[in-house]
């Protein structure tokens, strides 16, 4: 369970940080600036490709990082995770040139992006470096844990998310994850105290519900697991979660029927 939405990884803008002083960001450049981001964004949702265009002309014609950021979501929205990344890379190495206070946030987009492209190597890579920028960083930390468990390296995604509890230990996300990762580390009772707690924080959290489905499925407790997984439907039925319920529901009735 290992997982974040696209809709999660490109939740996160640039919110318009561009002026160094509070002056700079009331200006009227700042406001049309700021509106122009806006409008190019929710472009991406509904289409990209005309948006990834407009970028471009905004960027060429003075739009700086909003444009170049907004260019690199439109192509995360055409699945074009490759060349996305590429660019994400490309705006973070300027933004850490340039001082920018927004280079964490765009480096964990960054790895985001490589690990849609099942770049893992260079996802790892990205969340890395930012980590040694800001070391507790939790959001990178549950970044790079995801990365892990995608090479199937589960012992290093528990350190991570071990750590990031330490600092915080009410992210339900987290604990989710931790719970996978016990799991697959073969220790199913402390996984179920972990999915327990996230879904004490976060009763409708769709990953935990899948999660502890899987448990209970482990644990032979078919109609409890049904319950979790029939629940995510009923919240989510459209969404990677829904997908997954659907997935663990079928092979729970075709185990059931043989």
């Amino acid at each position: 369970m290992f997982r974040k939405t696209l809709a999660y990884i490109l939740s996160f803008t640039i919110l318009f940080v561009f002026a160094s002083t509070a002056a700079a960001a009331g200006s009227p450049e700042f406001r049309t600036q700021e509106t122009e981001y806006r409008t190019c964004l929710k472009l991406t949702k509904r289409e990209p490709e005309i948006a990834y265009e407009t970028a471009l002309a905004w960027r060429d014609s003075g739009g700086g990082f909003p444009a170049r950021h907004c260019a690199a979501l439109a192509l995360v929205e055409m699945k074009k995770y490759l060349h996305a990344a590429l660019k994400l890379e490309e705006l973070a190495k300027d933004m850490q040139s340039s001082g920018s206070a927004l280079l964490i946030p765009v480096l964990s987009q960054t790895a985001n992006v490589w690990l849609l492209a099942d770049n893992y190597e260079r996802a790892n890579a990205v969340a890395t470096a930012a980590l040694e920028i800001e070391p507790e960083n939790i959001d990178l930390l549950v970044d790079r844990s995801r990365i892990f468990a995608k090479t199937g390296d589960y012992k290093k995604a528990f350190a991570d998310l071990d750590l990031a509890l330490k600092l915080d230990p009410a992210r339900a996300d987290a604990l989710t994850f931790r719970a996978a990762a016990w799991r697959q580390l073969g220790n199913n009772t402390r996984a179920l105290e972990d999915v327990e707690l996230a879904l004490s924080l976060q009763p409708d959290q769709l990953d935990a519900l899948i999660e502890r489905g899987i448990l209970y499925k482990s644990a032979g407790k078919n109609d409890l697991a049904r319950t979790d997984w029939m629940k995510v439907l009923e919240l989510a039925p459209n969404s990677p979660a829904g997908d997954a319920a659907r997935v663990n529901l079928e092979n729970l009735d075709v185990n059931k029927d043989k």
